[in-house]
């Protein structure tokens, strides 16, 4: 008899610091699906359900296919927005039924109203509907929150390895094929997480933590280990199970599985001052611009990453510049639809007095009044991420006397040197470039950079922990502790 899986997908990450909610429209701008995702291009989160679709068919099984949707990272997703889409998923499991493997893509950082931990509730209910013996698996982002309820509901987790996430695809085969064998009978996975009592941010593109992740995949398939993930946490959220966490999946050996999961735990608690990012301050970062006469320097504006929920319309950088007079520059790509409006209104070539950013509350700073000339215009911008294309909405470039500002209507980070190019700059014929993302970028600008630097401001997605105020934490953790082991 053939076998029946179940594929579907919903997920966002949930910045809990910043002031507007994740509602219908959230999703609505990324695609929801209500079973046919897979008849349409891959976005950078319906990928994995083409891949499962794929290597379901190809063993001849049989494959159901539920909702897929995704939001932007942003704030705390509405609770009947949530319910909904978990429900119609619960729908589609029940009414799929009987099944032999459960597969969902979701983030791990989700939260919504009433639901601290999205992934874990969604997962608990599909598993009451199919039962113990139905093999469910879901494949996680690795900025994710990496609770028990999702160890206790899943037979099956695993993470994305690398960050930027470019092996998404990768992953989703890997963890079909644990599930596969687990409807064969052939393995029983077993998983087990260990704390390590950290909240950092790690870019796994560069060593050292680079190396980690080689001895994370170097482990795997060997001596009962199915799987190894690393989850790097997702430090804007106010939840019991923020922080960073290993987890290790293994066949049959719970002991194995988690003295393997402490082992690597504490190797990158040893490391740790190696591993995590660094960070410039402003000041510093004006300062190596300053005396950066090779160009280009690409600096990222790491708090206000949109990929973690910051606005995207921040000016503590684009003001340092501007007061340094520190340039040519090129900065943003800045989130600021109002400003699009009017520039739009002007026309290309008019020379306008602009006030730009700053429009989303304490977290974005104070608005940026320049003179600037409105260079171009472009219509329903994309950029690549990967192997997918990531939508900007429509751009312009604004030229003041030392920035240049590239602004667009829809918020999302910059992922590539070619959302620049869309309104004719070409980052490569700068001093400095600054981009609004955390470490996505970084595929897409460091064949054009010769140096790449992170900067620290006051912004929604400030890499301080520290600052941070967490209430549901149950456990110290370091920076904020010096040793949270005592």
């Amino acid at each position: 008899m053939t076998k029946r899986v179940f594929i579907a997908a919903l997920g966002t990450e949930t910045n809990q610091f910043v002031p507007f909610p994740t509602g219908l429209r959230g999703y609505q701008e990324h695609g929801i699906w209500h079973g046919d995702a897979t008849k349409h291009e891959p976005t950078n989160f319906t990928a994995p359900v083409h891949v499962w679709r794929k290597e379901t068919e190809k063993r001849g099984w049989t494959v159901i296919e539920g909702l897929s949707t995704f939001a932007a990272p942003s704030g705390t997703t509405v609770r009947k927005v949530y319910e909904d889409f978990r429900d119609e998923i619960l729908a589609g499991v029940k009414a799929a039924l009987p099944l032999d493997a459960v597969l969902i893509n979701v983030h791990g950082a989700m939260v919504a109203d009433g639901y601290d931990d999205c992934e874990g509730d969604l997962l608990s209910h599909i598993r009451v509907i199919v039962g113990p013996k139905v093999a469910i698996g879901a494949e996680f982002d690795l900025h994710c929150h990496l609770s028990a309820l999702m160890l206790d509901s899943a037979d099956v987790l695993v993470g994305y390895k690398e960050y930027p996430h470019t092996d998404t695809m990768e992953r989703a085969a890997e963890l079909f094929a644990i599930i596969a064998d687990t409807v064969e009978g052939k393995v029983k996975p077993v998983m087990a997480r260990y704390d390590c009592r950290m909240i950092a941010q790690y870019r796994t593109s560069v060593p050292p933590i680079s190396e980690f992740v080689v001895r994370m995949k170097s482990l795997e398939g060997k001596d009962g280990i199915l799987s190894v993930s690393l989850s790097h946490g997702f430090s804007f959220a106010d939840v019991e199970d923020v922080g960073t966490r290993t987890l290790v999946v293994a066949d049959g050996d719970l002991k194995k599985a988690e003295a393997l999961a402490e082992q690597l735990g504490k190797e990158l608690w040893d490391n740790r001052e190696r591993y995590a990012t660094k960070y410039l301050t402003v000041a510093e970062a004006m300062d190596r611009a300053a005396s950066h006469n090779q160009g280009p320097l690409v600096l990222a504006d790491r708090a206000d990453n949109p990929g973690s929920g910051a606005p995207g319309d921040s000016t503590f950088v684009l003001k340092a510049l501007v007061e340094r007079e520190i340039g040519p520059a090129l900065f943003g790509v800045m989130w600021d639809p109002m400003a699009f409006q009017i520039a739009e209104e002007a026309g290309e070539g008019a020379r306008i007095r602009m006030r730009l950013g700053g429009k989303s509350g304490t977290v974005s700073g104070d608005p940026v009044d320049l003179d600037v000339t409105v260079k171009k215009i472009a219509r329903n911008v994309f950029q690549p991420y990967g192997p997918v294309m990531s939508p900007l909405g429509d751009m312009a470039l604004l030229s003041s006397e030392h920035v240049d500002i590239a602004i667009c209507t829809r918020r999302n980070q910059t992922f590539h040197a070619d959302a620049f190019r869309a309104v004719g700059a070409e980052p490569a014929d700068y001093r400095v470039v600054v981009v609004k993302s955390a470490q996505h970028f970084y595929n897409g600008f460091v064949g054009v950079a010769k140096e790449i630097l992170y900067v620290a401001t006051p912004g929604a997605a400030d890499p301080d922990v520290t600052r941070w105020p967490y209430t549901k934490r149950k456990t110290p953790f370091w920076p904020k502790v010096a040793d949270p082991w005592k």
